[in-house]
C-alpha cells in the first residue's frame, strides 16, 4: 500500500471521529445546559430561602457548617437542595423523632392505634409526627432528586468539553496528516504476510 493512500485513510478516519465528537460534544453541551436550567427553573419556582444562622444555630456543627455557604439565598441549584434536605430538614427530622425513622414511627402508629386501650392524644401526637416525617422524607427526595440531576447537568458539561477538546485535536492531525499525504512517498508493509 501507498504511504501516501494510508495517511490519507488515517486522516480521513480522525476527520470522521473529530466530527462525531463534535456532534456528541454539542449535546452533551445541550444537555447540561438544559439540565441546569430545568433544576433552577423548578427549584425557584417553590420560593425556599435558605436558612440564617438564628434558623440552624441549635443543629449540630456539621449541619450548621453545610448550610453557612448558602445562608439566606435562594434556593436554586443542586448543591443548595442537597445541604437543605441532608443538613436542614434531616437534622429536623432526626431531632422531631428522637432519631428514629419514619418507617419506625410509622410502624409504632399503626400498632398504637390499633390498641383499644392507648390513650388518644398519643396515637394523635404519634399520627402528627408520622405525618411530619413523611412530608420531610418526600421534600427530602424531591431536593435529592433536583441534586441528582444537577450533578448529572455538571458531569455532561464536562464531558461536552472533553469532546470538543477532543474533536478538535482530531480534526488538526486529520488535515496535518492530509497535507503529510500529499508528500508521502513510498510503499508501507502493511502486514508480515505481504513481505513473503
Amino acid at each position: 500500500m501507498k504511504r501516501s493512500a494510508l495517511d490519507r485513510l488515517v486522516a480521513w478516519i480522525g476527520l470522521a471521529l473529530a466530527a462525531v465528537l463534535l456532534v456528541g460534544g454539542g449535546l452533551l453541551a445541550f444537555a447540561s445546559s438544559f439540565v441546569a436550567g430545568q433544576v433552577s427553573d423548578q427549584l425557584t419556582a417553590q420560593k425556599i430561602t435558605m436558612p440564617v444562622p438564628a434558623a440552624y444555630k441549635s443543629l449540630p456543627q456539621a449541619d450548621q457548617d453545610a448550610l453557612a455557604p448558602f445562608q439566606g439565598q435562594p434556593l436554586s441549584n443542586g448543591a443548595q437542595a442537597k445541604a437543605f434536605a441532608d443538613h436542614y430538614i434531616q437534622a429536623h427530622m432526626t431531632a422531631a423523632g428522637g432519631g428514629k425513622t419514619y418507617e419506625e414511627v410509622s410502624g409504632e402508629y399503626i400498632a398504637l392505634s390499633k390498641d383499644t386501650s392507648a390513650d388518644p392524644a398519643q396515637v394523635k401526637a404519634l399520627g402528627d409526627l408520622r405525618q411530619t416525617l413523611f412530608m420531610g422524607n418526600t421534600l427530602r427526595s424531591m431536593l435529592l432528586t433536583a441534586y441528582a440531576f444537577g450533578t448529572m447537568g455538571t458531569v455532561a458539561g464536562v464531558a461536552a468539553v472533553a469532546a470538543i477538546i477532543g474533536a478538535i485535536v482530531l480534526a488538526v492531525l486529520g488535515f496535518l496528516g492530509l497535507r503529510h499525504a500529499k508528500t508521502a512517498t513510498g510503499e508501507v508493509l502493511v502486514s508480515p504476510a505481504a513481505a513473503e
